[in-house]
């Protein structure tokens, strides 16, 4: 047997999860819900996925996890494991790595204009047809300045982002942010709550605020004629350097300055401009045109709002495709409602974590390595290794 040595580095990660309360009857707690979930969030990190991956990847580990858990009864077993994930309270589950995250002071946030992306994304193989479930739906606070995922809220379909919007919001630091949301999140109770909690709102206007929507186009087809020569408004054009695969892109981005008259004004906390996003692709002979509204609280100032727009896509690219592509996630079958949730949490967590690594490489390889290097495995953990 291996004796359980404390490491300073280890024993302040675990600690994090030491006031994490234990949903599991007191003659079952043989194995220390601590060692288990560390196991659990090393596993993921290393390549695993679901109880049984986790338990084979630690068995390969085993002396290793030793001399840093409290193991009294040697590795919990794969159905250990499920039953932890499957008990947890995701909320608090997620309050312990919240309290890491700010812990690690090279993830530290800037308090002024740091933007934050809210955003959904469903688990396909999570659905449960014995029981009438559809897959489960997660929204999720992705930090786009550092690669982070600050906290997520689950539904069982994607119309039910409205009420999970808000859920959200209340998890995290609104201060000094810059909120965007998708079309399904506009809506003047999220609005209202971003601008009472300090912060300002980019939100995407469609037909599920038609008329807002409508008077806002009316209002950009009105002055366009003279090229908004009478309205306050900021513009910024980008176009790529050099065409791709034969066709050529450009963005023009304008924002205007909502009128004090304006029908509607009043009715959206803290509105002060609208935003408009004219994407142009030409390929050969043929020109695509797509035209995107906004309804924002920033004053004019197009190169926060051009950036805050460029940023909230960075979700779809760089968190949702990294999660499917390191991870796997839409091929992943877990269906309990609860270990869905918490195995899409140490995903997102972990992710953010390989991200934040300086090694030049991809995150699937980042991921690889901590399967094969223990000392690579405990850097991302941001344990020291001397």
């Amino acid at each position: 047997m291996v004796e359980h040595k404390k490491s300073i580095g280890f024993e302040e990660l675990i600690a994090h999860f030491e006031e994490l309360e234990d949903p599991r009857s007191e003659i079952n707690r043989k194995h220390p819900l601590v060692s288990v979930v560390v196991i659990s969030l090393m596993g993921i990190l290393g390549g695993a996925s679901g109880p049984t991956g986790i338990r084979m990847w630690a068995g390969t580990k085993q002396e290793r996890l030793a001399a840093l858990l409290p193991l009294p009864n040697g590795l919990p077993s794969r159905d250990v494991i499920r039953r932890v994930l499957c008990a947890l309270k995701p909320d608090a589950f997620q309050q312990c790595f919240a309290t890491w995250i700010a812990s690690l002071s090279a993830m530290k946030l800037n308090s002024e204009n740091r933007h934050i992306a809210i955003d959904g994304k469903t688990l396909r193989g999570s659905h449960d047809k014995a029981k009438g479930l559809g897959p489960l739906h997660l929204v999720s606070a992705w930090a786009s300045e550092k690669g982070l995922t600050l906290g997520q809220v689950a539904t069982d379909q994607k119309s039910n982002e409205i009420t999970a919007i808000p859920e959200l919001l209340r998890l995290i630091d609104l201060e000094g942010t810059v909120i965007t949301i998708d079309a399904m999140g506009t809506q003047k109770k999220i609005a209202e709550q971003i601008v009472t909690g300090k912060g300002d709102y980019i939100l995407a206007l469609k037909g599920n605020q038609e008329t807002m929507h409508q008077n806002v186009i009316d209002y950009v087809e009105q002055h366009v004629s003279n090229d908004f020569a009478d309205v306050a408004h900021q513009e910024l054009v980008e176009t790529e350097p050099k065409p791709k695969h034969g066709r050529t892109e450009s963005r023009t981005y304008i924002q205007f300055e909502v009128p004090e008259t304006f029908a509607g004004r009043k009715q959206w906390k803290g509105l002060k401009t609208f935003g408009i996003v004219v994407y142009r692709r030409t390929e050969g002979d043929k020109e695509k045109i797509d035209i995107r509204y906004y309804l924002s609280s920033l004053v004019l100032n197009i190169l926060l709002f051009s950036k805050s727009v460029r940023s909230h896509w960075g979700i779809e690219n760089t968190c949702h495709w990294s999660l499917d592509v390191t991870y796997g996630e839409d091929g992943l079958r877990t269906r309990h409602r609860c270990a869905s949730e918490n195995e899409g949490w140490i995903r997102r967590f972990t992710l953010s974590l390989l991200k934040q690594h300086p090694l030049k490489t991809s995150l699937a390889m980042k991921r690889r390595k901590c399967g094969w290097s223990w000392d690579f495995l405990l850097e991302i953990l941001g344990v020291p290794t001397t």
